[in-house]
């Protein structure tokens, strides 16, 4: 059983999430995707950095087009939210951290 996600990063979450709500540049896409990885985040334990699948992110943030998907991550690890390290393998899901500080 992995150990329950830390207080700190529900906070970070909050922050975030008011920020995200203030951004012009980002839109409800980005904001489902973020909360999807947050979702991720929580069950790895709250550790980072975290594989993620992307059927799976696009499932949990109803993002229909993978167009869309790779748009919203872009924008997410452009504005310092997440880091994000692609796999091209078809098992392995690729590498998401948690930024602890955003510009």
């Amino acid at each position: 059983m992995r150990p329950p996600v830390k207080p700190d990063k529900f906070k970070v979450y909050n922050e975030r999430a008011m920020k995200m709500k203030k951004d012009p540049r980002l839109f409800i896409s980005h904001s489902s995707l973020y909360n999807a990885l947050f979702i991720c985040l929580q069950q790895n334990g709250g550790i980072t950095p975290f594989q993620v699948n992307r059927r799976v992110l696009m499932s949990y943030s109803n993002i229909a087009s993978t167009a869309t998907y790779h748009k919203c991550i872009k924008k997410l690890v452009e504005l310092g939210y997440i880091s994000y390290s692609p796999s091209y393998h078809p098992i392995k899901g690729s590498l998401i951290s948690w930024q602890e500080e955003i510009a």
